[in-house]
């Protein structure tokens, strides 16, 4: 069911909404490495091979969180850190970021072509995947909590 945000938009067109809430490419990189490398930690993120700065990080982050993509909760080992793992929302964004791949792929020189492949080859089993990925993910911050 779609939520009704009281954020301020330029407009109600769906794709302007998109854009307002991803907000640009660090989001979009941020949401690839939880989703298909498991990152959870601010560290992690910092140690990507973009490179993205630390406040820029924080800044995405924040937003994320705030347009329900991202949840954030204390680390069970050190309550002064934030574990940051996608929502419901954030993994719904698995078959759009899967097609952007695809299609950067098919139009210019990219990498990780083993990735590539294993999308063309069957990308109804690369999202199940991705999706069940997620979902133990969830179950072991579930049992982890104790919630």
């Amino acid at each position: 069911m779609p939520q009704k945000r009281n954020a301020k938009r330029r407009s109600e067109c769906p794709l302007n909404v998109s854009v307002e809430m991803l907000g640009d490419r660090w989001s979009l990189l941020i949401i690839r490495d939880m989703m298909l490398r498991e990152f959870r930690t601010y560290k992690q993120f910092m140690e990507c091979y973009e490179g993205i700065a630390t406040n820029i990080l924080a800044d995405r982050l924040r937003r994320l969180t705030a347009n329900g993509i991202v949840t954030a909760a204390p680390d069970p080992r050190d309550g002064r850190k934030l574990n940051y793992q996608l929502t419901a929302k954030g993994i719904g964004l698995a078959p759009v970021l899967t097609e952007m791949v695809l299609w950067a792929a098919a139009h210019e020189d990219t990498g990780n072509q083993a990735l590539v492949q294993l999308m063309r080859a069957d990308k109804k089993g690369f999202l199940a995947g991705v999706r069940k990925g997620w979902e133990e993910r969830k179950a072991e911050e579930r049992k982890s909590t104790g919630s």
